[in-house]
């Protein structure tokens, strides 16, 4: 929020137009003029006796005036009184009285007259009194005995001082006493009790009595009370009476509301117009009732009514006739009401309505003076001419008296004089001088020349021109040199010749003339205004919400008129800065350092500069975890529940959301803390439940968006009483750890779960179905018992009962458990295998009886391992796979073979113990597949049209070879591929001369092996034939030509053709065109190559050449290859993961894994004797010969 000041616009015209004016109507003190009363004392002075009395008259005039006294209405003779002085050139009396004098003395009325040759003033009438403050007249003080619940009243009856002493209660160690609904103080002092309890029980009720103009205290001697409470006086009255008719003390009875004070239902109160009204109503009753004010037929008024004194006393301020009316006042409690109404009637003493006011006039000259004011009952106003009733002053043919109003014809200087106004009724009087100065004087202009005025622009610009003459002059303003008279809208132009600019703007600056004239003269002055830019806060504070401990940045960014200096000031709270080295002031910001909660609060920028002031706020809210909670306290102690409340600690401005309430076991666990519930951050109270046999502590913690509190104080213990477990062992079995035993296990009950002393466990069980009884054993706080000599893997029924000294805990559910396993005894049998595909088969088996498992069927398991390859006809080391069916299967699936080789397997049934013995082995063969790619390609002793290729057979033939496959096809300098070749190639074969190739031409070759099931994955290489000597000679022709003076200067011709072909193509790029390289890229783009990423990091894709789309291609970049021109694949393992999930791969029909290979897309340098990608401009051309 941003709030300005330009030195109060509204407020400063106002300000000094008042003063301006008031200016315009004094005459200058060099000029002849009749005395004004310029100070006095106040009507009512009450005096320190202690002190001497000072009565002021202060009065101005030309000639000086000279001052006299009146006493009582009578002449005051100051030379007869050696104690009574008058200041120099002055009229304020000093008495004396510090010498031994009393100011009773000098009680009485005075009244100040100033005199001089043109007419005298009078002051008010001054009642001087001395103030008084008596003591408490003796009196002997009875105890007070009252019954609890009575109503009691304890009166002060203060001594009569002058001003009335303030009252208040307090004790013999100077406390006040605690007042409240029940117990307060009325306005005449007295103490009331709507009704009293024990605790107000005491000797010391002390009235006290201060006396403000002496600075003393009075006190009242102390009061004694007792209250009897009903339970006290009924043993009393039992221990002294033997009748036993008599029943002793009625009980506390409830009873309705009373009126304290006042008394009956009506009263009246007269209170004077502008005074605070106060009306009071204090009530008794049981219980405390309470008071409610309301105005008959109206509304109490808004904004000046208040209520004090527990809404006993009801005050409003500033009354005025309007506030006349019924106010009532309603007591009430539960049992009934009452009321009383007060008739307020609001007088007035005398108000002005319009004071008279001095009157310049020049000779011959008309004018009046008017004296108005109002009053309840209306005012008399009666008239004085220098200090003399007008009736009986001496005439003037000049003056008409017409009831408040004096009209002046055709004055003449003898006209000269001072006159009083008074206006009275029955509640006081008002006084006032006005004179009358009949002067001839020409114009003068009071205000100094060449005066300089700033503004702020867009506020009220106000220019002084205050004058005096007689007449009163003409005013006139001019801007500017030759500037022509002011008027119009733009200007406003003010009785005591202010020029006001209502809006100034930057034009507004300059020099202003302002010239007054009448008939005896002529005078200028000359002004000068400057408007300034406003100040402004271009960057505010911003709102911030910031946890103690951390640091905080305000912002003040401020622009302003260059010609001012601005001060940045900052405030917090509207009050200065602490002085704390954590507040670190910059030029635009205000940092604070290391915020702590007192830190909170609103903080204001305020740039101020001689002329206006903008101050912009922002509010600091610190926040952190909450305080504590504290004053725990338990109540409602159950056995099986407790209801535990609290008091929230501070919030620290966040809100708490939740309160969490833990508890400490004291017997078991010490100072261990378990959580036990929580609940909303507006709860203070919860109903807990409780465990038997737990000494219980508690405490809170809070919580709000900033984190937990500290825990609160631990509350008081509360021990709950011992009681049958009311749970038994959860998670019980029974399985077994050897063929011939039974192990039955279950989670013990923790801590208070055992509800009592001397926790043990009932373990029973038997076989079940064979209708055995029940065996039991009972066994100590421990969470295994095992039954030895119990068949193998046989059913039992078991269950595990709690009992405490107190007694067993409810009848335990059943489980059923098996005693040990051990290995199974036969093996599944007629195991048979289908061949599905060459890396694929499918087993089946008989499943073994039930029986013979002796134990949980947990499954099937098959071993399988390869023998040999049937290729390679050599054995390889057995590497042994298993794979596990789950459940009672008969069938399973043997995924990641490898082709074309001879496989054994055998079947073996698992359960809890182990494995069973295993099937027969199994021989089978899977049939031929694909083979792998060619472990290598090497391509070498290029010539001018010819190669030599040598390669590897493949690592995993799969299969008998048949053949090789070659394709290949030329590439030109632009990547485009020339026709594919294909060769195919006995198996038997590893290398190949090609001939009748181009020469310099890069050749991209594709290589793959072949059984008879199909091919492989191929090998792709690049390769390019070597250049043509006579092309080489030619070239260096050409460059010998190059060294010849015509041909450098051709080529100089021709480089600046090109160097301005470039300037016009970069024109024409600048503006949206093309490159001619890019059309032709885009003119032979391959629809089939999608664009790599140079950064994605991925190869370039090598695919089977499944079809003749896919083998014309064209190969974009080269492919990274080793210096030797090879190309390897790397061999697959054995692993099951080639047939589980996860991998990008998928199984033919035959069940041969086909993987994806890929090589990376980015242009590489040429290695080894390759030629670079970039051919030169020889090899260009030759690849399109």
């Amino acid at each position: 929020m941003m709030t300005k000041k330009t030195i109060s616009a509204s407020r400063a015209s106002l300000i000094l137009f008042l003063c301006q004016m008031i200016t315009a109507l004094e005459v200058p003190l060099d000029l002849s003029q009749p005395p004004t009363i310029t100070q006095q004392s106040p009507k009512d002075y009450i005096v320190d006796p202690r002190e001497n009395i000072v009565i002021q008259c202060e009065a101005k005039g030309k000639p000086p005036p000279s001052f006299s006294w009146t006493r009582n209405g009578t002449h005051f003779d100051i030379d007869k009184d050696a104690r009574v002085t008058v200041k120099p050139n002055s009229g304020t009396l000093v008495i004396n009285i510090m010498n031994g004098g009393k100011a009773e003395a000098y009680e009485g009325v005075y009244q100040c007259t100033a005199r001089n040759e043109r007419g005298a003033a009078i002051s008010n009438n001054i009642v001087i009194r001395p103030s008084r403050s008596p003591l408490w007249t003796k009196e002997k003080v009875e105890p007070k005995h009252v019954r609890e619940g009575d109503p009691l009243v304890l009166h002060c009856s203060p001594p009569v001082g002058l001003p009335p002493p303030i009252i208040f209660w307090m004790d013999n160690s100077f406390q006040r006493l605690p007042q409240n609904e029940r117990v307060s103080q009325g306005l005449n002092g007295d103490l009331y009790f709507s009704n009293v309890k024990p605790e107000d029980t005491r000797e010391d009720y002390i009235c006290y009595a201060r006396f403000n103009h002496t600075q003393t205290i009075q006190q009242k001697q102390p009061i004694s009370v007792k209250v009897f409470s009903m339970d006290s006086l009924n043993e009393t009255i039992s221990a002294n009476l033997s009748d036993t008719g008599f029943y002793g003390a009625k009980p506390l009875t409830e009873r309705r509301p009373t009126l304290l004070t006042p008394v009956g239902s009506t009263s009246n109160k007269v209170e004077l117009r502008g005074n605070v009204l106060l009306l009071e109503c204090i009530a008794e009753g049981l219980p405390t009732p309470v008071i409610r004010w309301i105005k008959e037929g109206g509304e109490l008024p808004i904004n000046r009514t208040f209520f004090e004194n527990f809404k006993k006393t009801l005050k409003i301020i500033e009354v005025s006739e309007a506030d006349s009316g019924k106010y009532k006042c309603v007591a009430r409690n539960p049992l009934g009401s009452t009321h009383h109404t007060i008739t307020v009637t609001v007088k007035a003493a005398p108000y002005w309505i319009t004071a008279p006011r001095n009157l310049v006039l020049s000779p011959g000259e008309d004018g009046t003076l008017i004296c108005r004011a109002n009053g309840n009952p209306k005012p008399n106003i009666s008239w004085l001419t220098n200090g003399v009733p007008i009736a009986i002053a001496p005439e003037d043919p000049s003056r008409k008296v017409d009831g408040d109003t004096i009209i002046f014809s055709d004055v003449q200087e003898r006209s000269s004089a001072v006159y009083q106004c008074n206006a009275s009724n029955e509640y006081g009087y008002l006084l006032a001088n006005a004179f009358v100065n009949v002067l001839a004087e020409p114009p003068r202009i009071l205000t100094p020349a060449n005066k300089l005025y700033q503004i702020i622009a867009n506020n009220p610009a106000l220019l002084d021109c205050a004058f005096f003459g007689s007449p009163v002059p003409e005013i006139e303003w001019f801007k500017g040199v030759k500037g022509s008279i002011l008027h119009g809208d733009l200007y406003v132009f003010h009785d005591n010749g202010t020029l006001e600019i209502p809006v100034a703007q930057k034009d507004s600056t300059g020099t202003y003339t302002c010239v007054a004239r009448n008939k005896l003269g002529k005078v200028q002055n000359e002004v000068h205004l400057e408007v300034k830019d406003p100040t402004m806060i271009i960057k505010q504070p911003e709102y911030k919400i910031i946890q103690k401990g951390g640091q905080v940045s305000f912002e003040c960014t401020i622009k302003h008129d260059r010609t001012l200096m601005p001060t940045i000031t900052w405030l917090k709270d509207n009050g200065e800065l602490p002085v704390d080295e954590r507040f670190i002031i910059h030029k635009d910001s205000l940092a604070i350092m290391n915020v702590t909660d007192k830190d909170d609060g609103t903080y204001t920028c305020v740039a101020n500069t001689t002329l206006d002031s903008v101050s912009a706020s922002a509010v600091l809210t610190v926040v952190d975890r909450p305080d504590p909670p504290f004053d725990l306290e338990l109540t409602d102690q159950l056995e099986r529940s407790i209801q535990l409340s609290w008091i929230p600690g501070y919030d620290n401005n966040s809100p708490i959301t939740n309160f969490v309430i833990e508890y400490e076991d004291g017997m078991r666990e010490p100072g261990v803390w378990h959580y036990q519930t929580e609940v909303h951050g507006t709860q203070t109270t919860v109903q807990l439940k409780l465990s038997p046999y737990v000494n219980y502590s508690f405490r809170v913690i809070a919580v709000n968006e900033i984190g937990r509190s500290q825990p609160s104080e631990a509350s008081e213990q509360y021990l709950t009483k011992a009681a049958k477990p009311d749970e038994n062992p959860s998670g019980v079995q029974g399985i077994g750890s050897e063929p011939d035993n039974l192990v039955i296990i279950w989670e013990p009950l923790k801590g208070f779960q055992s509800n009592g002393p001397g926790l043990q466990y009932k373990v029973s069980w038997r076989q079940k179905d064979v209708g055995d009884e029940w065996t039991s054993v009972i066994v100590a706080n421990v969470s295994k018992y095992i039954v030895s000599g119990t068949p193998t893997f046989v059913p039992y029924e078991i269950k595990v009962q709690a009992l405490n000294d107190l007694g067993y805990a409810p009848e335990p559910a059943e489980v059923i458990g098996h005693s040990g396993e051990d290995l199974p005894m036969v093996a599944p049998g007629n195991v048979q295998v289908h061949i599905v595909n060459s890396t694929l088969a499918k087993v089946h088996w008989d499943p073994v009886p039930l029986k013979t498992v002796r134990g949980h069927l947990q499954g099937y398991r098959i071993y399988y391992w390869k023998v040999q390859s049937l290729s390679k006809r050599r054995r390889r080391h057995v590497e042994k796979k298993i794979l596990t069916f789950s459940g009672n299967k008969t069938h399973g699936m043997l995924p990641g073979l490898e082709p074309y080789s001879s496989y054994k397997l055998n079947v073996r049934v698992v359960n809890g113990k182990g494995e069973g013995p295993a099937s027969p082995d199994k021989l089978f063969k899977t049939p031929e597949g694909v083979p792998s790619s060619p472990s290598f390609l090497k391509i070498s002793n290029p010539t001018l049209d010819s190669l030599t290729l040598e390669w590897g057979p493949p690592t995993h033939p799969n299969g008998v070879l048949i053949a090789y496959t070659l394709k290949f096809q030329p590439i030109n300098s632009t990547h485009e591929l020339g026709p594919l070749i294909e060769i195919r190639i006995p198996a038997n074969e590893t290398s190949l001369i090609l001939s009748n190739l181009n020469y310099s031409t890069r050749y991209k070759f594709y290589f793959y092996a072949q059984t008879s099931v199909g091919s492989g994955s191929q090998i792709t290489e690049e390769a390019v034939t070597i250049m043509d000597e006579g092309k080489l000679a030619m070239a260096s022709r050409q460059v010998d030509i190059a060294t010849q003076g015509w041909f450098i200067g051709l080529m100089c011709a021709v480089a600046l053709l090109i160097l301005i072909l470039l300037i016009v193509c970069f024109i024409r790029r600048n503006k949206g065109g093309k490159y001619p390289v890019k059309e032709k890229e885009d003119a032979h783009a391959d629809p089939e190559i999608q664009p790599m990423k140079e950064d994605d990091g991925t190869f370039g894709e090598y695919r089977s050449l499944e079809s003749d789309a896919e083998d014309h291609k064209p190969l974009k970049k080269g492919s990274r290859t080793p210096s030797d021109r090879t190309v390897k694949k790397e061999d697959s393992d054995d692993s099951l993961v080639d047939y589980g999930e996860g991998v990008n791969g998928q199984f033919n029909e035959d069940g041969s894994f086909i993987g994806q290979y890929s090589g990376k897309k980015e242009k590489e340098p040429a290695e080894g004797n390759e030629s670079s990608e970039a051919p030169s401009p020889v090899n260009a051309m030759n690849s399109f010969v």
